[in-house]
């Protein structure tokens, strides 16, 4: 496993705050770090990315109220981004965070992330690049539904969680299995007896589904509101492809089809909040799924209403240290 040495420091733990798309984990975050003098780092694989600030939901100023956030609008849109640069850059602001005298707080939705933020990256075999080449080649050719027929005579456990439409993580799969002989899923089997990479405690924010999907449908109307439609037509007006990575956020695609004309805004916004409950519940899937997690549901209006409940398990820690 990849992970540095664990925090000595270990009273208060660092926090991750995780939950639902929309569910309000930033609004609560901000609440917390103004209390509790702390810093945030999101753990999100795409507010990484400049020039998608709307629709990624990175926070504005206003909505963080002077508290510093890390990790939103720090890479081109054309840049690559992995889960191993993520827990690099997270190593180093948490250490710079430390340093100061303050704690962090990490803030975000991505299951993968969240999972190798807390116990780090299994050790993968290294990769011929020509086999990559050769396999993306093949994906051109064959398609992505194609790709993943192979991905699942060769690795099915991992063929049922990755999508047929998903070319990239496909590939990555397949170059696995093709390239060392073993399949990507049984690699993976490293994180059934792992070691924290430090001392931290998993927050998870629900709220009943129906309040979920309000909060959803709302913010979907805030971000067209905000200039969503425009902030795409920029990126490509700038030349990114809609073949980019940084598109696979959610709703991108689905404005890029209404920028060319292929279907109207009406149906641009049902896609888009379909897609996204739809990712929200998969979210929850891969949630249940983490060991060692403290569930915090609110009523799903207002997200500081979790926060006694918080501070309560706090300051519990605290004591205990």
């Amino acid at each position: 496993m990849n992970r540095p040495e664990p925090d000595r420091a270990s009273a208060p733990p660092t926090l991750i705050l995780a939950g639902p798309t929309g569910v309000g984990k930033t609004q609560l975050a901000v609440d917390l770090a103004l209390r509790r003098d702390l810093e945030l780092i999101s753990a999100d694989s795409m507010q990484v990315y400049r020039g998608l600030e709307i629709g990624t939901a990175q926070p504005t100023p206003a909505e963080l109220r002077g508290v510093p956030m890390h990790g939103c609008g720090v890479l081109d849109p054309d840049e690559p981004f992995s889960v191993k640069r993520f827990l690099d850059l997270c190593d180093g602001w948490r250490r710079r965070i430390v340093e100061r005298g303050r704690r962090p707080l990490y803030v975000g939705g991505t299951g993968l992330y969240l999972r190798a933020l807390r116990w780090g990256l299994f050790e993968e075999p290294p990769i011929d690049p020509r086999l990559r080449d050769r396999l993306n080649d093949e994906l051109q050719r064959e398609g992505a539904v194609a790709m993943h027929e192979r991905l699942a005579r060769l690795d099915p456990a991992l063929a049922l969680k990755v999508p047929a439409a998903d070319g990239v993580r496909i590939v990555r799969a397949l170059e696995i299995a093709e390239g060392s002989g073993r399949p990507l899923s049984e690699l993976q089997t490293q994180w059934l007896d792992p070691r924290p990479r430090f001392d931290r405690e998993l927050l998870v924010l629900t709220c009943p589904r129906e309040r979920l999907v309000e909060r959803i449908e709302r913010r979907i109307d805030a971000m067209f509101a905000a200039g969503w439609v425009a902030e795409v037509g920029r990126l490509l007006e700038a030349g990114r492809s809609p073949e980019l990575h940084c598109f696979k956020a959610l709703g991108y695609r689905e404005i890029v089809a209404l920028l060319r004309g292929e279907v109207d805004e009406a149906t641009t916004r049902k896609r888009i909040e379909a897609r996204t409950r739809q990712f929200a519940k998969r979210q929850m899937t891969w949630l249940r799924a983490e060991r060692d997690a403290r569930w915090i549901e609110y009523d799903g209006r207002s997200p500081e209403s979790a926060l006694p409940e918080i501070e309560k398990l706090l300051d519990a820690r605290r004591s205990l240290s």
